[in-house]
């Protein structure tokens, strides 16, 4: 992928959220805010590394990751959990991909 584009991420290790500044200003505050959940309570139930990106045609799809060490992550637990997001979310995550292709394609 040549363009990707990371919208958000959350670090189960370093605590942190981030979203990329160039959406912040232009998305609505109940639209960051439930990102910002979304994401932190997926790092904080599962462990690693959640990255939420656009793809070239700007589709949105998830991503994680986690250290060698960490025994705790569970990396069928986080795929389940990553296809539950979809279908909990999938407005929110079409809105986004609108969005994008709307603003940015």
């Amino acid at each position: 992928m040549t363009d990707e584009q990371v919208l958000c991420a959350s670090s189960k290790y370093e605590q942190k959220y981030f979203l990329n500044p160039r959406f912040a200003d232009t998305l609505p505050k109940q639209v960051k805010d439930e990102l910002q959940a979304l994401m932190v309570l997926y790092t904080e139930d599962i462990g690693g590394i959640l990255t939420l990106s656009y793809d070239d045609d700007g589709n949105l799809y998830f991503s994680t990751t986690a250290t060698e060490n960490d025994v705790a992550y569970d990396e069928i637990g986080a795929f389940l959990k990553i296809k539950q997001y979809q279908e909990k979310y999938k407005e929110l995550l079409e809105d986004l991909e609108e969005y994008y292709q709307t603003f940015f394609l």
